[in-house]
């Protein structure tokens, strides 16, 4: 098999809602640090909403993105954590998927504290193959070729053997 056909994982974003700023936002940002290794960035509300008390300019989440072999690690354990299937609903035509944790108590060496809380986090992987820098580049920008483009088959396959995750029918 050509090694450039290989589908990869670009980068997984990792992002916690919490819906207001203070302690709740803190404690989610703690979590965060702990389980992905990394310092999150705060998410800012895009415009007020009354009815949930939400004020345009108002950090009300916490995000990271991490790539590389950190992804890889971070990725096999959150799909344990998510229990080891996903759908099919959950993969995009361009071979990229999302899947929610609905506990971060789900993940290894994390205990509840009611001081802190239960949080649940949504992760989006972005997968690639070698070669999409040619469609991203400054100089010489060219279009990808079809047979470089992943797709959500070549994606499911991917991960069911790398991972060990089972597919299942959109139900």
């Amino acid at each position: 098999m050509n090694a450039n056909l290989v589908p990869r994982v670009d980068k997984v974003v990792v992002h916690i809602g919490v819906g207001e700023s203070g302690q709740r936002l803190v404690n989610a940002e703690t979590i965060m640090k702990t389980i992905a290794k990394q310092q999150p960035v705060r998410s800012i509300a895009k415009k007020t909403l009354p009815t949930f008390g939400i004020k345009k300019n108002e950090p009300i989440g916490a995000k990271l993105t991490l790539r590389g072999k950190a992804a890889e690690d971070f990725l096999a354990v959150a799909l344990k954590a998510a229990g080891s299937s996903l759908k099919k609903s959950q993969f995009d035509q361009q071979g990229n998927f999302s899947f929610g944790i609905e506990e971060h108590t789900d993940f290894p060496g994390m205990r509840y504290d009611p001081e802190i809380g239960i949080f649940g986090m949504d992760v989006s992987v972005a997968m690639k193959r070698a070669g999409y820098r040619i469609a991203k580049r400054r100089v010489c920008q060219k279009k990808l070729p079809v047979r470089q483009r992943l797709n959500k088959d070549d994606t499911m396959d991917f991960v069911a053997k790398k991972f060990g995750i089972e597919i299942l029918e959109a139900a």
